[in-house]
C-alpha cells in the first residue's frame, strides 16, 4: 500500500513506554521459534549469517530516482556498504529475510523530502514509535518484520558523506548488523569524516592487540542453606551490569552480568515459597535486559515482564512450586550473546526440610566465550556472532574466566569434610561432562531431579541445565575440576579442589613411584 503521509502513525504511541525498553522486547514478542532461529541462526537463515556480508553496491537509476535494496539477516545486511550519487532522490526498499524483526536507520543522515512509499505489512509498536520519532528528525529508518516483510523509504539526502548504517534492535549492531553508506564519492566521504575528528574506543569497538589488563570478577558466595521452615515471601534484587574483567592473561571482554558477577548471584529459596523478584538495569549500560528463570511457571519465566532500559527495574512474583536447581538467564535477543557474556546463574529451591548439612558448598557454572580474531590474540576482545553460530569457542571456562578456581581462589576443605557442589552450564552452546579427578560423587541430583543418583563418576550437564554433587573428602590431594571432553581443558574448563589433612593409606597409597 502506498502513502504520501505519515498520518497514520501519530506521536500518541510515544509514550508508551521508552524506546529502548521496546527495542529488548522484540525479540520474545515472536514466537519461540522465531525466537530460536534468532539466537542459533537456523534453516536459510543460518545459511547467510555465515556466509559474509555482501559488500558491493545494490543500486539502480530510475527516472531519476536511484533505487537501493537493503536486505536484513539474522544478524547482518547484505550489502554491507553502499554508495549512491549526491544530489539524487534515493528509494530504499528493505526487506527483512530473518526470523524476527529487523530495522536500519542512517545515522547522522539529514534528509529532505522523508516519506513512506510502502509500509511493511507487521511492525511492532517500538518499530511505529522509532518510524515516528526519525522521520520527525528527518533521519531515514525503516523496519520490517521477519520472513521476507518489506518496507520502501524515499528520500533526498541533504549532504555528501560516508553515514553508518545499523539495526537499532539492542544488541544488534555489536553483534554485526551495521555497515557504511556513502553519500558521493566513498573515497572523499572517508577523507572529510576523518579530517579533524579523534578516534576513540569504546569497550564494545576495541580490538585485540597489546596485552590489556583487567581485574578478574570474583566468585559469587553460596548462600547460607535455608533451613527447616516454612514457607515465607522472599524478596530477591538483582542488578544487570555490563563491567570489563580478566578472561585470561592479557586478554579482556566487557562481560554483561548479574550483579558483577560470572555467574551471577545464586538464589536459594525453599519449595513453596513466594519469591518476589526485582531486576534493575544499571544507569550506565549499554544495553537492555531481563530475566528468564527456568525455576518459573510463567510466560517467558518471567523474561516478558522483566524487560528493563538502561536505569529501569520490574518486579515480578512467582511460586517456587518444583524442589531442585535450575539455571537463569537474560533472554533479550540475540539471546546466545548475552548469556555468552555472562548473564547466566542459579536458582537453588531446597525441598521441604532442607537439604542435609554438609561441610562445604561451592558454586561453579560452565560458559562458552566467543571472539573476534585469533584465539591467542590479545587485548580487549569483542564477540563474534559467526564464531557463536559456529559453535567454535575460543574458551571454555569456569566461572567466567581461565584460573578462577585455580591458586589463591581454589575452593578449600580437609579430609573428612562432605562437600556439596551446585555446578550449571550457561552455555549458550556446548553441554558439559562434569567430572573431579580423583574423586567418586557419592549423589548426583541428576539435572536437578527430586531423584538422587549414587556412585557416579562423570555426570552430563547440558546448556541451560544444572545437577548437584555430594562427595566425601577421603585423601589429601589438588581435585580438578572439569569437563571431560578433556580438549576443553587448554580452553580453560578447570578449577581446583585444595584438601588438606593426613595421609589415608587404606584408601590411597602410594607403593612406588620414580616421581614421589
Amino acid at each position: 500500500m502506498k502513502i504520501d503521509s505519515m498520518e497514520r502513525l501519530t506521536t500518541a504511541r510515544m509514550g508508551r513506554r521508552s524506546l529502548l525498553k521496546r527495542a529488548g522486547a522484540i525479540g520474545l514478542a515472536l514466537p519461540a521459534a522465531g525466537m530460536l532461529l534468532n539466537a542459533c541462526g537456523g534453516n536459510d537463515d543460518e545459511a547467510r549469517a555465515d556466509a559474509p556480508a555482501d559488500k558491493g553496491n545494490d543500486v539502480a537509476q530510475a527516472a531519476g530516482v536511484q533505487e537501493v535494496t537493503i536486505t536484513a539477516f539474522d544478524l547482518g545486511f547484505r550489502p554491507s556498504e553502499v554508495t549512491v550519487e549526491a544530489g539524487k532522490a534515493v528509494r530504499l526498499t528493505f526487506i527483512n529475510e530473518g526470523a524476527m524483526e529487523h530495522d536500519i536507520e542512517l545515522v547522522g543522515l539529514k534528509a529532505t523530502g522523508l516519506k513512506v512509499i510502502e509500509e511493511a505489512g507487521q511492525l511492532s509498536d517500538r518499530a511505529n514509535d522509532l518510524l515516528v520519532e526519525k522521520t520527525a528528525e528527518s533521519i531515514p529508518y525503516a523496519a520490517a518484520g521477519g520472513g521476507n516483510d518489506k518496507m520502501v523509504i524515499e528520500f533526498l539526502p541533504e549532504e555528501a558523506g560516508q553515514y553508518e548504517m545499523i539495526c537499532v534492535v539492542p544488541g544488534h549492531a555489536a553483534a554485526g548488523m551495521r555497515g557504511t553508506f556513502t553519500v558521493g564519492s566513498a573515497t572523499a566521504a572517508v577523507a572529510e569524516a576523518d579530517e579533524g575528528h579523534e578516534h576513540t574506543e569504546t569497550a564494545a569497538q576495541a580490538s585485540s592487540g597489546e596485552p590489556y589488563e583487567a581485574p578478574q570478577l570474583p566468585n559469587p558466595i553460596v548462600p547460607p542453606p535455608v533451613g527447616n521452615r516454612g514457607p515465607e515471601l522472599v524478596k530477591v534484587e538483582l542488578e544487570a551490569r555490563e563491567v570489563v574483567g580478566k578472561v585470561d592473561d592479557g586478554v579482556a571482554f566487557e562481560f554483561w552480568t548479574f550483579d558483577g558477577t560470572v555467574p551471577g548471584t545464586m538464589i536459594r529459596v525453599r519449595q513453596d515459597d513466594t519469591v518476589e523478584l526485582t531486576l534493575k538495569n544499571a544507569t550506565d549500560s549499554r544495553m537492555t535486559h531481563n530475566i528468564d528463570l527456568h525455576a518459573v511457571t510463567g510466560p517467558g519465566g518471567g523474561a516478558d515482564a522483566t524487560i528493563v532500559a538502561p536505569g529501569e527495574s520490574a518486579t515480578i512474583r512467582f511460586k517456587a512450586r518444583h524442589p531442585g536447581v535450575y539455571v537463569y538467564h537474560c533472554a533479550v535477543a540475540p539471546i546466545p550473546h548475552h548469556i555468552s557474556a555472562g548473564m547466566y546463574g542459579l536458582i537453588v529451591v531446597e525441598p521441604e526440610g532442607g537439604l542435609p548439612e554438609v561441610d562445604h558448598e561451592f558454586y561453579v557454572m560452565q560458559g562458552d566465550l566467543y571472539f573476534e580474531g585469533g584465539r591467542n590474540d590479545l587485548g580487549l576482545r569483542q564477540f563474534s556472532m559467526d564464531k557463536m553460530l559456529d559453535e567454535r569457542p575460543d574458551y571454555v571456562v569456569f566461572n567466567g574466566s581461565v584460573g578462577a578456581i585455580t591458586g589463591e581462589r581454589a575452593f578449600k576443605a580437609k579430609v573428612g569434610d562432605t562437600v556439596r557442589i551446585f555446578f550449571g552450564v550457561g552455555g549458550p552452546n556446548l553441554v558439559s561432562s562434569f567430572h573431579v579427578i580423583g574423586e567418586i560423587f557419592d549423589r548426583v541430583m541428576q539435572e536437578g531431579a527430586t531423584e538422587w543418583h549414587t556412585n557416579i563418576q562423570t555426570t552430563l550437564v547440558p546448556a541451560g541445565g544444572a545437577t548437584i554433587v555430594e562427595f566425601t573428602c577421603e585423601v589429601p590431594g589438588s581435585y580438578k575440576m572439569v569437563d571431560h571432553s578433556l580438549g576443553r581443558l587448554g580452553k580453560g574448563a578447570v578449577g581446583i579442589i585444595e584438601v588438606e589433612g593426613d595421609e589415608n593409606p587404606e584408601i590411597f597409597e602410594v607403593v612406588s613411584s620414580p616421581h614421589a
